[in-house]
């Protein structure tokens, strides 16, 4: 195996930007969200200029401390590239504006910050509606930015005309099309605090290619204008009181925690009221990090692929306190037989998500990290009046559920690696201080399964979209925003053959992330679907890169400046996961052959209620109702 030499490798001044990795970056987290982010942050305050509509783009970014923004240039919005090449404005060319989306989420999931896509009108805009939309389930605060053809030619069916304003209203916080060269400043500063307050979200601006050639006088920092736009952050104070009195009588609680608790930077707060109360904590997909894997009070992560203690005990739980969660499908299962038993705190800053999906006893709209912190204040109170609920009983059930039904899996009786050998070795030997990013399906699955997340900001994954092509360009993104930190991508075969292309990118602007392909040679949860529930009707799910080696991923890693690597025995695990490690000037590929038959367990199967859970094939828990 031969690596490029720098003559393959564009050498940039761009990628002298990003640092060799060291080992790790324990110190950093995320940055929380909150509603009081300055729409014009007072590091820059330029003076006013006589400038373009696209100079005044580019200037409002700049004055917004934009460091990184991903896109493709086209003809609607060439006139903002021209004085984005003097701008102290990374912009990293990706080779597909899909690509700029999921990096622009990747990054601000990584870092807390807002990320920044561009895109041209038509296609380039429209290629944007997947990551706009896989950001507004995700609550990912980003803002889009298109071009747009010209005013006069708007409802014509003009060349590469689409009406990307009407296409993204339902997947948008918010979206604008500017109309004068005049409102660039004051739209960009209320994009970009839209997206990052309240509940974060996706916000599209659009721009005619007219207005950004318009002269214009550039001022900063404008007048917000969003009457209305008032996000709760303090939660009213009966509601937390009464919340506390329910923790402290329940014999059956569970936190249900949610990914809001992450955004809301809220993580140690959430760990002192689990301490506080001794209540079990459960963590969605989203929330992975957000309470310490390891933690004994943890029990895992609920829903379809959840472990059998977490299903469980939201299943019979008296009390469910829900922080910064939804309710959704995957992890309620069947809707009208989840948690009967259970009252509901259902506390979120988003009022339209209360009362959903499941009626809430206790209502209380607010931000997760001042929630938390006024829920610890007024469970102490209720535990200096002697209120304090017995929970051992409780714990006994769940420990005896934790030691009986683990987290494990079989060998392939084949002989073939075994993937999730692969991917718990990988989080072994890497460390809880990376970033780990996933696509979707059951390498998905079996990265939140068995890799420990100990820390926040260390699990990024396309969580309500289930969006396929996601890690490759979100772990660009991540690793541009925090790029003394080791990041790897766990992918699919199928996954990484839809977005592979910016490994490109990658190599060029010099962005050393790290893929694992987990190689089972079909679209693997499709199968796994076949398998159970169309009698092994196998089809269309076989992709051939086993079969026929097409592509064969160490060349297609090589041919895009690349280090490529295989491993397809367990004695070469460990040592090619080091080879990678060792690689921190260059992005690396492994292409880990794995067995085609390894399937995700537990499983609550579509459609199905909790209670009927599946520990493994044809294995369901032995559970005693008489006990709880």
């Amino acid at each position: 195996m031969t690596r490029p030499t720098p003559e393959t490798l564009a050498h940039s001044a761009r990628r002298a930007r990003t640092a060799t990795e060291p080992a790790s970056d324990a110190d950093h987290t995320p940055a929380p969200r909150t509603g009081a982010v300055p729409a014009a942050p007072a590091v820059r305050q330029p003076a006013p200029a006589q400038v373009s509509g696209a100079g005044s783009l580019v200037r409002s970014l700049e004055a917004l401390d934009v460091e990184v923004v991903f896109g493709i240039p086209g003809g609607a919005i060439l006139p903002a590239y021209d004085p984005l090449y003097d701008s102290t404005v990374r912009h990293i060319l990706v080779r597909h504006e899909q690509g700029a989306g999921h990096a622009a989420t990747g990054y601000a999931q990584a870092t807390g910050r807002v990320g920044v896509c561009i895109a041209t009108s038509g296609p380039g805009a429209t290629n944007l509606v997947t990551p706009i939309a896989d950001a507004y389930m995700d609550s990912v605060p980003m803002v889009a930015i298109t071009g747009q053809v010209a005013r006069p030619s708007i409802g014509t069916d003009a060349f590469q005309e689409a009406d990307i304003q009407g296409i993204t209203l339902p997947i948008t916080k918010h979206n604008f099309l500017v109309q004068t060269a005049e409102e660039i400043p004051q739209v960009l500063a209320e994009a970009f605090h839209l997206a990052s307050t309240g509940r974060p979200g996706p916000v599209l601006v659009d721009i005619p290619k007219d207005v950004l050639q318009a002269p214009t006088t550039f001022s900063w920092p404008p007048t917000l204008d969003l009457p209305g736009y008032r996000p709760t952050l303090h939660p009213h104070g009966k509601q937390i009181r009464e919340a506390a009195r329910l923790m402290s009588t329940a014999r059956r609680p569970v936190l249900y925690v949610g990914g809001g608790v992450l955004k809301a930077g809220a993580t140690e707060g959430l760990r002192k009221l689990a301490e506080l109360t001794g209540i079990p904590v459960v963590t969605t997909l989203m929330a992975l990090g957000a309470f310490p894997d390891s933690h004994r009070q943890h029990l895992g992560m609920p829903g379809m692929h959840g472990t059998v203690a977490a299903v469980y005990g939201l299943q019979k739980s008296d009390l469910i306190v829900a922080l910064g969660a939804r309710f959704d499908d995957r992890v309620t299962g069947r809707l009208d037989s989840f948690a009967p038993d259970a009252m509901v705190v259902h506390a979120d800053i988003d009022p339209a998500e209360i009362g959903k999906n499941r009626h809430a006893d206790v209502p209380i709209v607010g931000d997760a990290r001042h929630v938390i912190d006024e829920l610890i204040t007024a469970v102490s109170a209720e535990r200096k009046t002697g209120h304090r609920a017995d929970l051992s009983d409780w714990w006994t059930q769940l420990d005896d559920l934790r030691e009986r039904y683990p987290l494990g899996y079989e060998e392939p009786g084949d002989g073939t690696l075994s993937p999730q050998y692969v991917i718990k070795r990988l989080g072994e030997i890497v460390g809880p201080d990376a970033v780990y990013v996933a696509g979707v399906g059951q390498h998905q699955m079996w990265a939140s399964q068995f890799i420990s997340y100990e820390k926040p900001g260390t699990w990024l994954n396309s969580g309500g979209l289930g969006t396929m092509g996601y890690a490759v360009p979100a772990a660009m993104g991540a690793k541009v925003g925090r790029p003394d930190t080791v990041v790897w991508a766990v992918d699919g075969d199928g996954c990484f053959q839809m977005t592979n292309q910016e490994l490109a990118t990658c190599a060029l602007e010099g962005i050393p992330v790290k893929i694992a392909v987990i190689n089972n040679g079909n679209l693997g949860m499709v199968r796994q679907w076949q398998t159970l529930f169309y009698g092994e009707r196998y089809s269309n799910t076989e992709l051939g890169t086993h079969k026929h080696r097409i592509p064969d991923f160490v060349k297609l890693a090589e041919a895009l400046g690349c280090i490529g690597l295989r491993c397809e025995t367990a004695e070469d695990v460990d040592r090619t996961i080091e080879a990678a490690m060792a690689i921190t000037d260059a992005p690396v590929v492994i292409d880990f052959v794995v067995g085609k038959d390894a399937m995700v367990w537990p499983m609550v199967a579509a459609g199905t209620g909790n209670d009927e859970i599946m520990f493994a094939r044809g294995v369901r828990p032995a559970f005693d109702e008489d006990e709880i």
